[in-house]
């Protein structure tokens, strides 16, 4: 499997996103001016819970969550912290993804530091 590296390319950045930012949610729009690296899902297993957002809580092994990843520059990266309220209610860490296409990338994704509301077994979060 080939390897691809994530963490900063010339002030561009990886991120993971698995909720509202998705294609076809209403947060999208944010991602509007970023680059669609691909569709994956994490090479661990987390958490992934709805309450009145999605979450995906780091520490109880359920699935892959399912998601894509976006090249965003820093610009970009400090308006989607500021949306997930990183680092107070949201956690902006770095994990691995594995992409549709085979890749590995590293990428950042925002983690919820509690369990709450319903727990989404597949990994999947739908509207």
């Amino acid at each position: 499997m080939a390897q691809a590296s994530g963490r900063k390319q010339g002030h561009r950045h990886l991120v993971f996103v698995y909720g509202t930012l998705k294609q076809g949610f209403p947060n999208h729009f944010l991602l509007r001016r970023a680059s669609r690296v691909g569709a994956g899902r994490t090479a661990e297993r987390y958490a992934l819970y709805v309450d009145e957002y999605p979450g995906v809580f780091p520490d109880e092994p359920v699935s892959r969550v399912q998601g894509e990843v976006y090249a965003v520059d820093d610009a970009m990266l400090a308006r989607l912290d500021a949306l997930e309220d990183h680092p107070v209610l949201y956690r902006r860490e770095q994990i691995d993804v594995l992409l549709d296409d085979g890749r590995i990338v590293r990428a950042w994704i925002y983690f919820y530091p509690h369990r709450g509301g319903r727990l989404v077994e597949d990994g999947e979060f739908r509207p």
